[in-house]
């Protein structure tokens, strides 16, 4: 039998477990790891409740004044309604989307805590409305703090047409890499801005005024921005004329500039290139040269097409999607029509390439002529499948002699009419539509005996869709899968349908055994 003492003994010795226990659970692990890997946690949070930490202890208030990474984004996630715009927004946009000046005092305080014992800033971040002397004094705190990252988006807080003069103090940073800003900037002459930003990587200006200045044809040169290797442009207003030049430029990205009547890109080391809604359209002098032998990826897309094209080949181009467009006048302009072939022809050596459906326009109206892609081995093409669209088409596919995968996005906007079903569609007699593909099957001889893969997106059923699928079914020698995916369509029309999807599922005069897919 335990004795008293014994009892009293092992309580005891319990009591002291849960005790060590206790204390072993309340040790502070997170206090304990090394500064830099905390300030990496706390930029999963808001900035305010990385702030609010700071009572905490002395060893958390040191790490609120040294955190580098001030992203005040948070304080204001919601597009910016600066005074002039606050009237005119309704009660409940008020509470929704609140005035950011209200959070200036907030951002002034935390920069005014840093001194120059503390670390430097690694990236600013802030969405605010602003006067330009505020807006000036946060640049200069935060140069001073040598910081690398500066991602500003700013308006005025008075009701002022007014437009902002570029902070110059951020031209002859040594520390600054990155640089975004958005707003009505006026940008300073080329000659000072061309000679800083020496150790700048990334630069983005989105609603820049150039008015003063329209030509930009000696800022971005080979001796200006060393080290530039992300080059974006954004509504550029004004801009007419635009050299890039950056030796060390890798990507570069234009979007809206809408008066660009002349482009010379000139890089090396160019690896991606971006260009989209440019081009003055009614300017009957606008032009583009590009010189980018290590081009491997182009997006140009919603540009009107320019007068003068020089494209020199890039042998190392994967991916390309184009869309241009030209307006309709009543005199066919020759000179923009050789433009457009000129452009094709830079584009021999893509391996993958997506046409969205006004250039597809442009080829079947005025059959123009360019070079076959003998490195194709995708092509994406977005188009309604028009009739007079049929002949583009089989125009492409001669010109993609070794194509791999074939991807036909339909655009329901051009949708032509339906045509009533009947069985006839799939028996011996053939409409006209039949007649001209089966007329082509010589010309496409290499296409049919290398195509493997066919997407169709967007499938309604109707009559060009399906004589088109019924001929790739056909002759396609090598094609092992076609995937039909179904765009919208009446409940009436499930049983055509379901009635065409067995037909072309056990389709039996097909050269190969392809896999029909319905999605």
């Amino acid at each position: 039998m335990e004795t008293r003492s014994a009892k009293r003994k092992k309580i005891a010795q319990i009591l002291q477990e849960n005790e060590a226990k206790l204390k072993l659970s309340s040790i502070d692990r997170i206090s304990d790891l090394p500064d830099h890997v905390i300030h990496h946690i706390l930029l999963l949070l808001p900035i305010k409740c990385v702030a609010q930490m700071s009572v905490l202890s002395k060893r958390w208030k040191f790490l609120w004044i040294t955190f580098p990474d001030l992203d005040f984004t948070t304080l204001n996630p919601f597009p910016l309604i600066s005074t002039k715009n606050y009237k005119k927004v309704s009660k409940f946009e008020k509470l929704r989307y609140p005035l950011s000046s209200q959070n200036m005092d907030f951002i002034t305080q935390v920069l005014s805590i840093r001194n120059a014992k503390n670390k430097d800033i690694r990236a600013l971040c802030f969405r605010a409305c602003l006067s330009f002397s505020r807006l000036n004094n946060l640049v200069r705190n935060a140069i001073r703090h040598n910081v690398r990252e500066l991602d500003i988006e700013v308006d005025t807080e008075v009701d002022t047409d007014d437009f902002f003069n570029f902070p110059r103090c951020v031209i002859s940073s040594e520390s600054l890499k990155v640089l975004k800003l958005k707003s009505g900037f006026r940008l300073p002459p080329s000659s000072i801005m061309r000679n800083g930003f020496q150790s700048l990587h990334t630069l983005s200006l989105s609603l820049v005024i150039l008015y003063n200045q329209p030509s930009l044809s000696d800022l971005f040169s080979e001796s200006s921005f060393p080290l530039l290797r992300n080059l974006h442009l954004d509504m550029c207003f004004g801009l007419i004329h635009l050299r890039v030049g950056c030796r060390a430029l890798e990507d570069l990205n234009l979007e809206r500039c809408y008066h660009l009547q002349g482009l010379d890109v000139c890089g090396a080391k160019i690896e991606r290139m971006r260009v989209t809604s440019c081009f003055d359209a009614y300017c009957n002098k606008t032009w583009v040269r590009m010189n980018v032998p290590k081009l491997e990826k182009l997006i140009w897309k919603f540009n009107a097409v320019t007068d003068v094209t020089v494209f020199e080949n890039s042998n190392l181009l994967h991916e390309a999607s184009i869309g241009f467009f030209m307006l309709k006048e009543g005199k066919v302009n020759m000179g923009r029509l050789q433009s457009a072939n000129d452009f094709f022809s830079g584009l021999s050596h893509v391996r993958s390439l997506a046409l969205e459906s006004q250039t597809i326009e442009i080829l079947s109206k005025y059959n123009i002529i360019i070079q076959p892609f003998y490195n194709l081995k995708s092509l994406e093409l977005h188009t309604g499948l028009k009739k007079r669209n049929v002949q583009a088409l089989a125009f492409l596919f001669r010109c993609s002699p070794t194509l791999h995968t074939l991807i036909l996005e339909i655009i329901n906007d051009y949708k032509i009419e339906r045509k009533q079903w009947n069985r006839d569609l799939w028996s011996i007699t053939s409409t006209e539509e039949e007649q001209y593909w089966e007329s082509q099957i010589p010309s496409l001889k290499s296409f049919l005996q290398h195509l493997k893969v066919v997407k169709i997106q967007g499938f309604l059923d109707c009559a060009n869709e399906v004589t088109l699928a019924k001929f790739l079914l056909k002759h396609g020698k090598a094609l092992e899968e076609m995937i039909v995916c179904s765009g919208y369509s009446n409940r009436r029309d499930s049983l055509r349908r379901q009635n065409i999807r067995s037909q072309m599922m056990g389709f039996s005069w097909a050269s190969s055994n392809a896999k029909v897919e319905f999605q």
